[in-house]
């Protein structure tokens, strides 16, 4: 219910801040069929901007669990070359990509874990080209949402009018509120860098998480790991902001140097069903025990992905004052619900979060500790006492969180 003036704003923040679309390059939208209107906008924006052309590829929750409710297993894990292709041509042609993510969360409750999980694991392996190229920057990137009528009334149930309480909360996430967004993302944009800046200068080892809710996880660092904030260069030298909203500085943990448990902090959505209450614990890197209270086979099944999906691929940290994090609100959307808290992600790891990682081989990558995987999913840890010290080679210790804020 985002609309008027604060619709075109926003459209053209994504173009111009989130892909940073130049002239005569095409653009690619994926968006909810529901959320025409937005797409809409976006390609107003994009063409104001010297698109050369823009494609939509249309999303509809009700269609796609009445396919996985109805087709078998062997039809649906069957991912066709076109689908593939289509998606390799945006990398070859030089497109930029806006991926609008705003699903119901229970859209596929009803439908068996294992199935998901088999589709899911087939769409990744068709795709791990395209996405080894997202994960690398080698096409400009942005996540962005919209309320949609489900997604709304899941995150307000006891609200008259949904979809505008969830408007207002993006409105505020995205900076819509301000006199002027696009200079409050810069600003934004320069406070994040600077911390990202100061981390890169420790050259830490490991980052210990610890809290009173159980976690006590500690993290080595890929050799040659760089933090990074919201604003990354794609592998064409152009500036870009792969997700928006963002409150992050993130980098590559050590494949190979994980131990303890941790304990999620808020619930995850993933192929359209929610995990809740779970925890897992690391021996040397690898995932060797976990238990979901809610969701149980769906995070036995995006752990069992393949190997790397028992390993970790991201460190992200997030302070509890951020603007997600202070509107108190569960939004079951990992877009704005991992801006609200530091956060993990099991699988594939960034290749732009380690030196030199676009010009380095697979092998040479995994040498240094950053995971490969056909997957990547966040997920949330951060609470309101969450302590993060960071820890050199030779032993010191600098806090970084306490009371779960930065202290630097």
């Amino acid at each position: 219910m985002i609309k008027g003036k604060i619709l075109q704003d926003y459209a053209e923040l994504i173009i111009k801040i989130g892909v940073n679309l130049q002239p005569e390059q095409g653009l690619e939208i994926a968006c909810p069929i529901e959320k025409s209107e937005f797409a809409v906008e976006l390609t107003k924006a994009a063409y104001k901007y010297g698109a050369k052309i823009v494609n939509v590829r249309w999303n509809c929750d009700q269609i796609d669990k009445l396919n996985y409710a109805n087709a078998k297993t062997e039809t649906l894990t069957d991912i066709p070359k076109w689908l593939v292709n289509s998606k390799n041509y945006l990398v070859q042609n030089n497109f930029c990509y806006v991926a609008v993510s705003a699903d119901d969360p229970e859209a596929f409750k009803d439908i068996p874990a294992q199935k998901l999980f088999e589709i899911s694991k087939a769409k990744s392996k068709a795709l791990k080209k395209y996405s080894d190229c997202v994960m690398s920057n080698g096409i400009r990137w942005c996540v962005v949402s919209v309320p949609t009528s489900a997604w709304a009334k899941k995150v307000f149930p006891n609200q008259s009018d949904p979809e505008q309480c969830l408007s207002e909360q993006i409105e505020k996430a995205m900076r819509l509120n301000t006199e002027n967004p696009l200079l409050a993302w810069e600003e934004h944009i320069r406070v994040l860098e600077k911390r990202a800046n100061f981390l890169n200068q420790q050259r830490f080892s490991y980052i210990h998480l610890k809290n009173a809710k159980g976690t006590d996880l500690m993290v080595g660092l890929c050799d040659g790991h760089i933090w990074t904030s919201a604003r990354e260069l794609a592998k064409d030298g152009v500036p870009f902001m792969a997700n928006m909203p963002t409150e992050e500085i993130f980098t590559a943990p050590h494949r190979l140097r994980v131990d303890g448990v941790l304990k999620s902090a808020m619930p995850l959505c993933v192929n359209g069903q929610i995990i809740d209450d779970f925890y897992i614990t690391f021996k040397k890197g690898k995932i060797v025990d976990y238990c979901a209270n809610v969701g149980h086979g769906a995070l036995k099944g995006l752990i069992e992905t393949d190997k790397g999906t028992s390993r970790l691929g991201e460190i992200a940290l997030i302070g509890k004052n951020s603007p997600i994090a202070k509107s108190n609100v569960l939004f079951y959307n990992t877009l704005f619900d991992e801006n609200a808290s530091c956060h993990l992600a099991i699988g594939q790891g960034y290749t732009t979060t380690v030196k030199n990682g676009d010009k380095l081989t697979k092998k040479e990558l995994l040498e240094l500790g950053l995971n490969d995987s056909t997957e990547h999913e966040d997920f949330m840890i951060g609470t309101p006492d969450l302590s993060v010290v960071g820890i050199k080679e030779n032993g010191e210790k600098i806090t970084l969180f306490a009371d779960g804020e930065w202290v630097i």
